[in-house]
């Protein structure tokens, strides 16, 4: 019977092998005995996915710029486009359920089964996306599946032993960061599965990191952002189906980024809640760090923001936070989501001192915060009109008016504070102080911070509604 009932959902739902990414150490060819969503192998079509091996692990030969012409420019269009934005709307006239009995309301469709609930009805489950918002969301993740496959790979790859023990990270951290590489494996096939034929494949990659510690920084954020991005939209899903998967496989990238942060010398955990975040502001983040895409890749339709630079973002591996650098010489690069710049006089790597060394550690408390309320925050922020991405085949684009305020995106906030026009593209502001429940500090680890035109009254559940009033985005160290 199991057997037929799985047949029967192969049948009704057909996937798609993927294809095989090349940093990968062993290949998946199924799910297991019970799956319903299968894998095959597929050879690599790209031309310029080989490996190398160094100490033991494998990279992608190449990690650099884009150096051509793009043949396409722009986010990928739908047939027409209805309107300017999509606007704010009264309360679903549908949602007015509210116990005040604290029992079942309504009769039991089966025993211990209470009434409603979506896909509860015994229907067959389809796991594919079943729209073009699914579509575009989950390939929009399968990119971030493909970057954190190569990007966990290379620094194994990059960094010899002795450099990753000074960095106090031994062979079983290593051992961990392999096998974290490897589950990218596992959440790249079971991506590329839901989507079918066109499906992204993997590209190739420019990091901005030298140094041991500057890539975990940067893992920490590239993770942060590839969870809040799947937080944002997973519940706006048409398929439930996908939509169980995704959330089996983000719970994982959330432990992901949790270890990184530990690795760092971070808190591993310092908010109540993580913060979800629309598709276009993950799409900011990610696109500037792919350089090359296989010909016929599959496009997005997300917008990509101009970057904010925040000037004085702490550097995470300063003893002394607040003597980070005001002129943005501590970020290692330009890009939205560089990390802090590790060789530094007052490091606080190999500091034996508590409350101020920041090695790899379970978790650390900080005498000295990286970030607190009424600090003065510096930014530059970007023109429109920038070639970003795949090919510098994207542009940064924004429809909002002129900056009138800066917003901090965290928890189940989103909090303003005004912003202070200094000159051509740059300003400040101070941090504000808000509190989620009982005294908890909205503002803390890393963080999306925007500038915007308008304070406009967002919620967890519709902050995509703030999109046409960002300026530029930018990704904040907090804590």
């Amino acid at each position: 019977m199991a057997n037929s009932f799985f047949a029967a959902a192969l049948l009704l739902a057909p996937v798609l092998g993927a294809p095989a990414p090349a940093p990968q150490v062993t290949i998946p060819a199924s799910f297991g005995p019970d799956s319903q969503i299968s894998a095959s192998i597929q050879p690599s079509t790209t031309g310029y996915r080989l490996e190398v091996n160094v100490n033991g692990y494998t990279s992608a030969t190449y990690h650099g710029p884009y150096t051509g012409t793009p043949t396409t420019v722009g986010a990928v269009p739908g047939p027409t486009t209805i309107g300017a934005s999509i606007p704010a709307q009264p309360l679903n006239p549908t949602a007015t359920y509210y116990n005040t009995e604290g029992v079942p309301l309504n009769p039991m469709p089966a025993p211990f089964t209470p009434a409603g609930g979506l896909g509860t009805n015994g229907s067959l489950p389809r796991y594919m996306v079943e729209s073009d918002f699914d579509f575009e969301s989950i390939a929009l993740g399968l990119y971030q599946e493909w970057i954190e496959l190569d990007l966990f790979h290379d620094g194994l790859a990059r960094f010899t032993d002795e450099q990753f023990d000074t960095a106090g990270l031994g062979p079983e951290a290593r051992s961990l960061i392999q096998f974290m590489a490897n589950q990218e494996t596992g959440h790249s096939t079971l991506l590329t599965n839901m989507l079918g034929e066109r499906a992204p494949k993997q590209c190739v990659y420019n990091y901005p990191y030298t140094t041991v510690r500057e890539w975990i920084d940067f893992m920490q954020r590239v993770t942060r952002f590839g969870e809040s991005g799947v937080w944002g939209f997973i519940n706006h899903l048409d398929s439930r189906e996908v939509g169980q998967l995704l959330s089996q496989s983000i719970a994982t990238e959330a432990r992901q980024q949790l270890i990184f942060r530990q690795m760092s010398g971070l808190t591993p955990m310092n908010v109540w809640f993580e913060n979800g975040w629309p598709q276009s502001w993950s799409w900011t983040m990610l696109a500037p760090y792919i350089s090359y895409c296989p010909e016929n890749t599959t496009r997005l339709a997300w917008q990509n923001f101009p970057t904010l630079h925040i000037l004085n973002n702490a550097n995470i591996n300063r003893y002394s936070p607040n003597d980070t650098a005001q002129n943005g010489s501590e970020t290692v690069g330009p890009r939205i989501a560089d990390p802090s710049r590790s060789n530094i006089t007052g490091s606080c790597e190999n500091l034996n001192a508590t409350g101020y060394g920041c090695g790899p550690a379970i978790a650390h408390n900080k005498s000295e915060p990286l970030s607190f309320p009424g600090k003065k925050v510096l930014f530059q922020w970007e023109a429109p009109g920038s070639p970003v991405g795949p090919n510098n085949s994207y542009v940064t684009s924004t429809t909002a008016g002129p900056p009138r305020f800066v917003g901090w995106s965290q928890q189940l906030n989103l909090t303003y504070s005004p912003l202070t026009v200094t000159g051509n593209n740059s300003g400040f502001t101070y941090q504000p102080k808000g509190f989620v429940y009982d005294g908890e500090g909205i503002i803390n680890g890393t963080m999306a911070i925007m500038l915007t035109d308008l304070d406009l009254f967002v919620t967890p559940f519709n902050v995509s509604l703030l999109n046409p009033h960002i300026v530029a985005l930018g990704l904040y160290q907090a804590g």
